[in-house]
């Protein structure tokens, strides 16, 4: 921490340089020459090594918090932090600047270009059937998104989602109410399972499958999909109906070896896509399959698994380690509380996708080369960050912020300040301690070489944890 004496030094070398010099060799003095007091003077209080005064100043110690949020007055936003900006006066969009903080008055922090990191479902086209909706997110709404798409899927009680399969494979998490899903594999195996609110579905590409809402619930069913592909589209899907009906009726009845010529006269003329039928009974069973049923479950009760309890939130980790069958998705399921955050931390060779279940957050992305760029996200918007991006999550709200981290892998894995593999996931700001969860790598790194990159005095890196603090609370 800088004391005060040497704050007032480093402003007085500020100060020198702007009151003088009209010539930039004499400007280039002044810098090296109060800097060099600065350095001085510190290097006297913690016998660092030579400090990088000359060349780079101190980092601002100043709030970035975000200046206001979505419950705020119609009158907060403006384009101004400090003396930076100006208000508009031109026609502007109150409910998104109200939504988007730091993208309207962004951090002083933030610097360069990282692309847009943020995409809302309110802002995707809805495709309405009878029965349900869907809506969805690719690299035509968010082309950043490589890696992964995304679809939103709402099921009245008993509607169908129609049997269908796709190129990629799909991997489902339940937001509200019980989905039955029914599949077959390539040996005529079989399989059936009522899936719940906060619990997984996973099928390998190929693999035909169908969906139906139950009557657990009286609004049906919603749940969101992951496509291991970023230019994935809902409506390119190999659906039952759109296929049969573009078949000649003579080669149907050959198929299924049928000898009644109106035997499929009823085909629906086209792909039915979601359609409203019977709610399936609650003791439904699959047919006696003479290969048998999948022995691999094609589900996974996340909602029945103990969090991990952290004192600044809960984690659950799902991973082929313990869904087996989930071969190329993983996820995270988060909370945050209250003026917490899932630490600075970066994934070394997976995107993530995120969704906001619950609560509001920002997260800031650092993009290498001076490109970081903060986004505020609320309840039911998509986030997105490539492969070895460092960046954090925060809870902005005064509620718990709930929300997944999906990567396109059978393995979760990040690295945090702390060191490969970490598992530690939540911080909370207790005060200007040094107890965050990269305390390690800087407590078992020589002291004389974290004085030289971050100026920190002998107590600061006297209190650093030599052992993993799993969570920092």
């Amino acid at each position: 921490m800088i004391h005060t004496r040497y704050s007032l030094l480093f402003l007085t070398a500020l100060c020198k340089l702007a009151v003088s010099a009209p010539a930039a060799s004499s400007s280039a003095a002044s810098i090296t020459e109060s800097a060099s007091e600065v350095s001085s003077a510190i290097h006297s209080s913690t016998n660092s090594a030579t400090l990088p005064l000359t060349t780079v100043p101190f980092a601002s110690t100043n709030p970035n918090e975000p200046l206001w949020n979505g419950d705020s007055p119609d009158n907060a936003p403006s384009p101004e932090r400090g003396t930076l900006g100006a208000p508009i006066i031109g026609p502007d969009n109150v409910p998104l600047e109200l939504q988007n903080p730091d993208l309207f008055a962004p951090p002083t922090t933030d610097n360069g270009d990282t692309g847009n990191l943020k995409w809302p479902f309110a802002m995707s086209h809805n495709r309405l059937q009878t029965g349900g909706w869907a809506r969805q997110q690719n690299i035509e709404v968010m082309p950043v998104a490589t890696a992964m798409a995304s679809v939103n899927m709402r099921l009245e009680p008993g509607a169908i989602r129609e049997l269908h399969w796709h190129k990629t494979s799909e991997w489902a998490y339940v937001l509200k109410g019980t989905t039955q899903v029914t599949s077959v594999d390539s040996q005529g195996r079989n399989f059936i399972s009522n899936v719940k609110a906060g619990d997984l579905w996973f099928f390998p590409p190929g693999t035909p499958h169908s969906l139906q809402a139950t009557g657990d619930d009286p609004d049906g069913s919603e749940f969101l999909l992951i496509f291991n592909d970023g230019a994935f589209s809902e409506d390119s899907t190999f659906l039952l109906t759109d296929w049969l009906s573009h078949v000649p009726a003579e080669v149907l009845a050959k198929n299924f070896r049928v000898n009644n010529s109106e035997a499929f006269a009823h085909i629906p003329a086209k792909e039915l896509y979601i359609f409203p039928s019977t709610v399936p009974p609650d003791d439904q069973q699959a047919p006696v399959s003479p290969q048998g049923t999948i022995p691999q479950s094609f589900t996974f009760p996340l909602s029945t698994v103990n969090a991990t309890q952290l004192s600044g939130g809960s984690v659950k980790i799902v991973d082929s380690t313990s869904f087996p069958a989930a071969t190329t998705i993983s996820v995270a399921e988060v909370t945050v509380a209250p003026g917490a955050m899932r630490e600075l931390h970066w994934h070394p060779t997976m995107d993530e996708w995120s969704f906001i279940l619950e609560g509001t957050g920002r997260m800031t992305i650092f993009a290498s080369q001076s490109n970081a760029r903060t986004f505020n996200y609320q309840a039911g918007d998509i986030g997105y960050v490539p492969a070895t991006m460092g960046h954090y999550v925060e809870n902005t709200g005064n509620t718990t912020l709930k929300y997944l981290e999906i990567f396109n892998s059978d393995r979760f894995e990040d690295i945090s300040l702390n060191q490969a593999s970490s598992k530690s996931f939540m911080c909370e700001y207790l005060g200007p301690e040094f107890s965050s969860p990269f305390s390690q790598w800087l407590a078992l790194t020589p002291p004389s070489l974290v004085k030289a990159h971050l100026n920190l005095d002998d107590e600061t890196i006297a209190q650093l944890s030599k052992t993993k603090q799993i969570v920092i609370g």
